[in-house]
């Protein structure tokens, strides 16, 4: 887990070797050379569950499925 204020960035060594592709928001970007993440405070989230099912089983569950 991060902080919600931390910038991850990624260089990419060789982009002629390998070539990579950044994907955010429904657009993607080919070719990127250094691409920075970062969380939007503005964005809010609900998250739903069912009662009786925790949400770590859920979250655990979603990602080994």
């Amino acid at each position: 887990m991060l902080p919600k204020k931390a910038v991850v960035r990624f260089d990419v060594i060789d982009p002629a070797k390998r070539p990579v592709m950044a994907d955010a928001d429904g657009k993607s970007v080919r070719d990127v050379v250094s691409v920075e993440i970062r969380s939007e405070p503005g964005i809010r989230h609900r998250i739903l569950f069912d009662p009786g099912h925790g949400l770590e089983e859920r979250l655990i569950r979603e990602q080994f499925a």
